[in-house]
């Protein structure tokens, strides 16, 4: 399978420079152009791709050479130059932090860059900038969007100092932006007039119509997807917990399930819904139940329905945030303390201090289930520890892994294609 597209990768020299708010910008700006738009984010994350999907108009996939691997890379953008006009790429951090850096994803599929640069504190300075993160790798350099650009003035200066690198845009300094707390970008439902602050970003996102024109379509070309041999889920339904509360899932792993031949249905604790009858296992993803520590305490209809579903020995998996709410209490940032459904001994207690961040893989006999790990919280438990994940790329041991009767519980987000048959098991009530 190929196909083409016009393609960028947006990156910066560091985060804090405004990529997801000018990839934003872009894809709302080309959607409102009559554009076909897909959109992508680099790098394990959660919530950037709930912004781009809202920004966009469709689900937004993560791309990363270790966790999703090249060739399922490859075949996500093929597939998505089958179906659009223009690929977006959200880098991550800067343009060459991290093992694998988004210039490696950039350089491994040809896909130029376009950099972004906050130039609210400087002007003809962007352009050694831009050269340093052209020339460093190097890549290919597109061009570069100027963000929180003060004035017409300001723009031309910036311009002026590009030398041989074309200037894409300007985007005026904005009285609102995207929101943010601890983990990164508030959650889309949670922002009022949302659609309208996307609007007015690309609004004022002033774009070179010529240098977007001038872009060569860049070609992927994939391995036709082979029919899944085996469907081991095939007649189960997997109940996944789908809320505020619950929001960080990989829209891979659902597709993964589907491809194993689960039924994917769901329910929301925050409505203190219990688990749905003829559920054959559940899912709890990770999210932010400290911001629903309140809600979660009084949910005792959902406590008492997660309690026996483990007593009636359905498989449970929760990650993260669903973890924390599986434990006896969980404490937020206030020092309150509230009690949760209590499957897991111990306590969670909320931290300003970030816990853990990275790549991690949890060797099983089936593979490497790949993932990663951001969270603020500690669990002080006396549970045993059934298992360890291993940290990418320097080895040693990430997070524990817990295994109390048919739950399996972790810090640890697991992106699901990585190793299919290993999730396949874990929810058919095995040991991976």
């Amino acid at each position: 399978m190929a196909a083409s597209a016009r393609t960028v990768l947006i990156s910066a020299v560091s985060s804090g420079q405004g990529k997801t708010t000018v990839t934003a910008a872009l894809a709302r700006k080309f959607v409102r152009g009559g554009r076909r738009v897909r959109v992508f984010k680099t790098g394990p994350d959660f919530l950037d791709p709930m912004m781009l999907e809202r920004a966009s108009g469709s689900p937004v996939h993560v791309l990363d050479l270790w966790m999703v691997g090249e060739e399922r890379c490859r075949a996500l953008l093929a597939q998505a130059a089958t179906e659009a006009d223009v690929i977006l790429i959200e880098g991550v951090m800067g343009l060459y932090d991290g093992t694998p850096s988004s210039a490696d994803l950039a350089r491994a599929f040809g896909v130029p860059v376009l950099a972004v640069l906050d130039a609210s504190a400087m002007a003809q300075t962007a352009g050694a900038v831009a050269l340093g993160l052209r020339d460093y790798g190097p890549v290919r350099l597109a061009g570069v969007i100027a963000n929180r650009i003060a004035s017409e003035r300001h723009a031309q200066m910036v311009a002026e100092a590009m030398r041989d690198i074309p200037l894409f845009g300007t985007l005026l300094r904005q009285d609102a932006s995207l929101p943010e707390r601890h983990l990164g970008l508030v959650q889309p439902g949670e922002v009022a007039e949302l659609d309208t602050l996307l609007d007015a970003l690309a609004d004022a996102l002033v774009l070179d119509p010529g240098a977007w024109e001038a872009l060569e379509p860049v070609v992927f070309t994939a391995a036709s997807a082979a029919a899944p041999a085996d469907r081991p889920l095939n007649g189960r339904t997997v109940a996944i917990a789908r809320d505020a509360a619950f929001a960080f899932l990989y829209p891979a792993n659902i597709d993964c399930l589907r491809d194993l031949g689960a039924t994917v249905v769901y329910f929301s604790p925050l409505a203190d819904e219990g688990v749905p009858a003829g559920s054959d296992a559940v899912y709890l993803p990770g999210g932010y139940p400290e911001l629903h520590a309140a809600r979660l305490a009084h949910a005792d209809h959902w406590k008492s329905s997660m309690r026996e579903t483990h007593v009636a020995g359905v498989p449970i998996l929760a990650e993260c945030g669903g973890m924390m709410a599986l434990a006896e209490h969980l404490v937020d940032t206030g020092g309150h303390r509230w009690p949760m459904a209590g499957l897991l001994n111990g306590t969670v207690v909320m931290q300003k201090r970030l816990a853990a961040i990275g790549g991690q893989g949890w060797d099983t006999a089936y593979g490497c289930l790949r993932g990663h790990a951001f969270h603020y919280s500690r669990f002080e438990t006396d549970e045993a520890e059934y298992a360890r994940t291993r940290r990418h790329p320097a080895g040693g041991d990430g997070e524990a892994i817990y295994r109390k009767g048919s739950l399996t519980a972790s810090y640890f987000h697991s992106y699901f294609p990585s190793c299919p048959q290993a999730v396949a098991t874990l929810l058919g009530g095995g040991s991976p």
